[in-house]
């Protein structure tokens, strides 16, 4: 089989269903923005420890999962055989306190660098946020599983503390936001 199909050549893609819709559409570019996000992940998942990368995988297949969900046709949906759950939320909320447990409470707003590895979580938070508004604005139009919004919203909080968990396993210094 092909990579290239040329079916796209003229600027449509296909959703779930088979009906196409242009690449510009808001769908395309929220399920692409979260396809976007997942790379980014990938990466921090390459450069980090093992049980980060665990937990980094594992958000990786979720986000597939939201990326398939966003790719369904709401005209004509298709039974995935799978949702965005209020468990995969509380996963994300319990790595969160896991990990601030260990951290000094945050006093400053603090810069994103330090480390490669800091900087590479802090633009998958960015991307993360990205993502979640692209998804607020398509639910107005097309409702969306209200767990999609905040696994997503929930995911920024956990890159953002996993920046900060990276910099206390690395020794490295949090820069501090001077006004």
């Amino acid at each position: 089989m092909k990579i290239y199909t040329k079916s796209g050549d003229l600027g449509e893609t296909s959703l779930v269903s088979g009906r196409r819709i242009s690449k510009s559409d808001l769908r395309i570019d929220a399920y692409g923005t979260v396809d976007e996000l997942n790379s980014w992940i990938g990466l921090v998942a390459d450069v980090t420890e093992q049980a980060t990368t665990e937990k980094l995988r594992e958000i990786q297949h979720t986000l597939f999962k939201i990326g398939s969900l966003l790719a369904n046709d709401p005209q004509k949906p298709f039974d995935l055989g799978f949702d965005i759950m209020e468990s995969d939320v509380v996963n994300l909320e319990q790595w969160i306190d896991g990990m601030d447990k260990e951290l000094t409470p945050l006093r400053n707003f603090i810069l994103p660098g330090g480390h490669p590895t800091i900087s590479y979580t802090q633009i998958a938070r960015t991307v993360c946020r990205r993502g979640e508004r692209l998804c607020v604005e398509l639910n107005k139009i097309a409702v969306l599983n209200s767990m999609l919004v905040k696994y997503l919203n929930r995911l920024s909080d956990a890159l953002f503390t996993l920046a900060r968990f990276q910099a206390k396993l690395l020794g490295v210094e949090e820069i501090i936001w001077k006004a």
